[in-house]
């Protein structure tokens, strides 16, 4: 049976106080500062320390307490490093991508904006999907990550804590779009890395943990070796997924248009970039650290287990923080995958449903957005994994990246060479994605035995789906480029305020 750290009564009194504090935050700002250009871009306005810590406090969800550290436990330092990287390094290549998208689409607000002009009609609906995808799978996890935690810490019904999320969030995010959102960021940002601060000094220094170098050689050794292989493939295979993915990431580009000027821009992504850098390695580190103390034997709650056992009784200070730090954590990054959906609609509805108002997009956005929050509220109430749809989703994106971030320098790539390759990746990225016990592929174990291949290949399945996703377009695009050369002129002119 798990220990209870909260009783059910202080729980919901908890979960109700933060959420409606943070709506009624971003209600209140808002009023008398809605439009359509606030809602989808905050007027362009956001400065370099706004931007900070709203890029910090949208990227921080609950998954860093759980993902870097169970990724540890199998994939070791190398997992640490390229889970670390994978989310960090995607804001230094932002200050490149996102100045070079604010020269040549200064009106912009999406990056399928670009595609659409840049690469076609079929390569605009596939990256639209991918995007959309991911932010819809990002959503489902977060809600779903934070009615798992509640639940460990005071057995709180999983479909009550989503409902008040869901709600919450909703409330003041369709309210007052972007300009709220990153309002409520700039609060949420302070409150995580207080209480961040506070739990990692915790387990260091509490006594309930006795880590030792020796100890973690003993018992983590080969974990911390650099000739463990997995460790190698873990680290690129998470370095590649979450890199990738966060390029489609809708809420970042609409910081990239959003930010004041290039400078804010390059100042606001730089420091985000050595924020989040040191807080993913030592989070990831956990995991080692708790292997090492015999604390691993759930992964996904290894941060609870070193941070509360042993159990110091209920309604505890340092319980209730941990569970307003998980709350600030869902709510700053689920605010931002509304607002990114919500304008994602608003912008493109138009390339599938005609309506004769442009509020009228909006409005249909937030119909939208409270379907796809019904369909969220069924996937955490139950609890479900969402893991393989998490892998799957980075997959797709994987395939995509180079051929359009290549598209945004060169002219040298044409609508059909783009989506050949593209097509190239995903075939042979699925050929050896494995299914759902990572044992066997399509390919490897479906087609033709896994005795075939070598045991590299056949025990490192999804290293190497990710590897052909991402570098089969690659070398398609390279051999077979064109001479043609695309006017980039023509995106500044399309896109109109």
């Amino acid at each position: 049976m798990n220990t209870i750290y909260l009783d059910q009564s202080t729980t919901i009194i908890t979960l109700l106080l933060t959420s409606l504090a943070f709506a009624a935050i971003g209600i209140v700002y808002s009023k008398g500062k809605l439009s359509i250009n606030s809602y989808l871009n905050a007027d362009r306005s956001i400065g370099k320390k706004s931007l900070t810590a709203s890029l910090v406090a949208s990227c921080f969800g609950v998954w860093i307490l759980i993902g870097p550290s169970e990724a540890a436990t199998w994939g070791g330092l190398g997992a640490i490093i390229g889970y670390g990287l994978g989310q960090a390094l995607p804001f230094l290549a932002f200050i490149t991508i996102g100045q070079r998208m604010r020269k040549i689409m200064p009106n912009g607000n999406t990056l399928t904006q670009f595609v659409l002009i840049r690469f076609g009609k079929a390569m605009f609906r596939l990256v639209l999907l991918l995007t959309i995808m991911y932010m819809f799978v990002y959503f489902a996890a977060e809600v779903t990550a934070i009615a798992k935690v509640v639940n460990l810490m005071s057995g709180f019904p999983l479909w009550q804590t989503s409902l008040v999320i869901i709600v919450a969030t909703l409330s003041y995010t369709l309210y007052g779009g972007l300009r709220a959102s990153i309002f409520t960021d700039k609060i949420q940002f302070v409150i995580i890395i207080i209480l961040l601060i506070f739990a990692i000094n915790h387990i260091f220094n509490s006594g309930n943990n006795t880590f030792s170098m020796d100890l973690i050689n003993e018992k983590a050794g080969t974990l911390m070796s650099g000739k463990y292989f997995y460790g190698y493939t873990a680290g690129l295979t998470f370095f590649i997924a979450v890199f990738a993915t966060n390029l489609f990431d809708q809420g970042v580009w609409q910081r990239v248009f959003a930010a004041k000027s290039s400078d804010d821009l390059r100042k606001g992504f730089m420091s985000a970039f050595f924020i989040v850098i040191p807080f993913m390695l030592v989070l990831g580190f956990f995991g080692i650290l708790a292997v090492s103390v015999d604390k691993a034997a759930d992964p996904s709650t290894l941060f609870f287990t070193l941070l509360l056992e042993p159990f110091t009784g209920i309604n505890s200070l340092l319980t209730i923080s941990i569970l307003i730090l998980v709350l600030a954590l869902v709510i700053s990054s689920m605010d931002t995958l509304i607002n990114a959906l919500s304008s994602t609609i608003t912008i493109e509805g138009n390339k599938f449903i005609i309506l004769k108002n442009k509020n009228n997009y909006l409005t249909l956005s937030k119909y939208l957005i409270c379907g796809l929050s019904v369909i969220v509220f069924l996937i955490a109430s139950k609890g479900y994994s969402v893991l393989f749809m998490f892998l799957f989703a980075d997959l797709l994106c994987c395939a995509a990246v180079f051929p359009i971030f290549y598209g945004m320098f060169k002219g040298d790539v044409d609508e059909k060479l783009s989506l050949i390759s593209v097509i190239i990746g995903l075939i042979s990225g699925l050929l050896l994605f494995p299914n759902q016990t990572f044992d066997k592929s399509i390919l490897i174990g479906g087609l033709f035995p896994a005795e075939a291949f070598p045991i590299w290949v056949s025990t490192a399945l999804l290293f190497w789906s990710f590897v052909l996703a991402t570098f089969a377009p690659m070398i398609t695009v390279m051999i077979f480029k064109k001479n043609s050369n695309f006017n980039f002129s023509k995106i500044k002119t399309s896109i109109k305020r």
